[in-house]
């Protein structure tokens, strides 16, 4: 199946899982991964960045729902249904990833709540990350 993104993810035996990048110099994480070899913080001069798996898992940082259908050249599904959407603060890399909720609403969501990393297909069909609920 084509990534909607990629190298943003990837999905192997193990599951679903987001690549970032470190620097090899002060250990500051990216997502997504930076294609240059500077290293974002604005405190280091590293200029090696190395491509890593991030924690499958986090917390709720924030969220919200999308209520209207995006605009053109993006497809939405027909008819179209509001999309809930977390900021997942990642275990451990100190940074927070944006994604679609799989299977929960708003209303089911709060900040701190533990999800964990899940794939599925876009409106058109390209495959993306999702968070869910820990099983």
């Amino acid at each position: 199946m084509t990534h909607a993104i990629e190298g943003w993810f990837a999905v192997d035996a193990d599951g679903v899982f987001l690549l970032g990048t470190r620097c090899t110099a002060c250990g500051t994480v990216c997502f997504p991964p930076s294609p240059h070899g500077f290293c974002p913080n604005p405190r280091c001069e590293g200029e090696e960045m190395e491509v890593t798996r991030l924690p499958r898992r986090g917390r709720v940082w924030s969220y919200t729902n999308a209520c209207y259908p995006p605009p053109a050249p993006f497809v939405a599904a027909e008819p179209y249904e509001p999309v809930t959407l977390a900021a997942v603060e990642l275990d451990g890399a100190g940074i927070v990833v944006l994604g679609q909720v799989a299977g929960l609403t708003v209303d089911q969501l709060e900040v701190g709540m533990e999800l964990e990393l899940t794939s599925g297909p876009l409106a058109d069909g390209p495959l993306v990350w999702m968070w869910r609920r820990v099983s």
